[in-house]
């Protein structure tokens, strides 16, 4: 079973991403993220919940900082390059996220319902597959 780390600053985000997940089939950790705890992934520290992860969804706000979720992607992506990234920003386009090389995530687009998490949870799976 795929297990899934969700991270999402807005706790009732969270609970309705891992449910969906839940009843898709998956295994779901939940976060609250660095804007709620001290985030070791944020000090180029390894974080236990996403080691334990097969997949790592990350709301783009949940750091709470100014430069938008960049040094957390860029901290995860080389912390754990083997691990995909699913990236929920719903309703933004970000610029500055890359989807291929080494700090490479999937973005997923559109409300984070069943059909969304689960069509992007499964491309960043198959991305890692092909890399």
């Amino acid at each position: 079973m795929t297990r899934v780390l969700v991270v999402h600053h807005d706790i009732d985000m969270a609970d309705q991403e891992a449910e969906t997940l839940r009843l898709a089939g998956y295994e779901v950790d939940q976060c609250a993220g660095p804007a709620m705890n001290r985030c070791p992934v944020l000090r180029g520290e390894p974080c236990a919940a996403a080691e334990r992860a097969d997949v790592l969804l990350y709301d783009v706000w949940s750091t709470g900082e100014s430069d938008g979720g960049r040094r957390l992607i860029r901290n995860l992506r080389e912390l754990y390059p083997d691990i995909p990234v699913v990236l929920t920003a719903p309703g933004l386009e970000l610029d500055w996220v890359e989807e291929e090389g080494p700090h490479g995530v999937t973005p997923m687009t559109g409300m984070p319902d069943r059909a969304h998490l689960q069509a992007a949870i499964e491309e960043a799976l198959a991305k890692r597959v092909r890399a």
